[in-house]
């Protein structure tokens, strides 16, 4: 992804450089300085595409950061602080927001997750669920939260879902020719059922998740792949549908290497941060 590309389009969609409310009642000489301040508790996250997206505006206006990605914010936190002309400051305050909120929405969403996990063997991993163009920076506020990302597109794992199968007469032999010309790939299957898990084994899959089974047949599914596993062979087994934080804690305790929440991408409130802004 090219974060100048993304900023740039963010910018004009909010017509930075033709702001008519600026440029009429804001005088050219004016500068401004603004403090960031969190007004609820979180993980912030996106404070290096803050900084960018003023200095995309005027290459003048300087950031001072008080707080790393990734750290824990407290209500009343000061964050970083911006300077510069004014103009550049007030035009650029809603995107630059935009971005931050977002993210550290992202970030603190997962945190929640990675703590109800904690103690347990089982880490909370992404989904390719996310804002389209976003992804790359959504999954850095998942890592910021503590979180582990699953694959960055349909690029880098294989995951062979239920349309793959039907469509797929031999699945094992399908995984054995493509490990031929590709050792470092990983494969992942799909189970909605018994039977699924059971081609999945039989393939030796390195992944086999189990996709909305619901509590107790997971815990089934765990203890079968467990039985059918060896020293040379040990599929990780990820857990994903419907499980949110409500019901996490249960899941952990079933031990999964993974569960995928598409929820931390899609569906993430914005962080409430304000930028306080003084003209002089």
């Amino acid at each position: 992804m090219n974060l100048d590309n993304l900023i740039t389009a963010a910018l004009k969609e909010d017509g930075v450089f033709n702001d008519i409310t600026t440029k009429e009642f804001i005088q050219k000489d004016k500068k401004a300085n603004a403090v960031l301040i969190a007004n609820q508790p979180g993980i912030i996250c996106g404070t290096d595409i803050f900084a960018k997206v003023f200095r995309s505006i005027d290459k003048r206006c300087k950031v001072i950061k008080k707080i790393k990605d990734g750290s824990k914010i407290n209500q009343g936190d000061k964050i970083l602080e911006v300077s510069g002309p004014a103009w550049a400051v007030l035009a650029g305050e809603r995107t630059a927001l935009n971005f931050l909120q977002h993210l550290s929405g992202i970030a603190t969403l997962t945190d929640k997750f990675v703590s109800c996990v904690k103690g347990t063997k089982t880490k909370i991993y992404d989904t390719r669920k996310t804002i389209p163009g976003y992804r790359e920076l959504a999954k850095y506020a998942v890592r910021c939260g503590g979180g582990t990302n699953h694959r960055m597109g349909l690029y880098d794992m294989v995951l062979i879902k239920d349309n793959h199968i039907s469509l797929a007469k031999d699945l094992s032999k399908k995984i054995l020719h493509f490990r031929k010309k590709h050792k470092n790939i990983k494969v992942e299957v799909e189970c909605e059922n018994p039977a699924q898990v059971g081609h999945a084994l039989t393939a030796k899959a390195d992944v086999i998740m189990l996709d909305n089974m619901g509590y107790e047949q997971s815990k089934q599914m765990i203890s079968f792949i467990r039985e059918h596993s060896s020293r040379n062979y040990r599929p990780e087994i990820e857990l994903s549908g419907g499980i949110n934080l409500k019901t996490l804690k249960k899941y952990a305790k079933l031990n999964a290497d993974i569960i995928s929440i598409g929820m931390i991408t899609h569906s993430a409130p914005a962080l409430d941060i304000t930028l306080e802004i003084n003209i002089k």
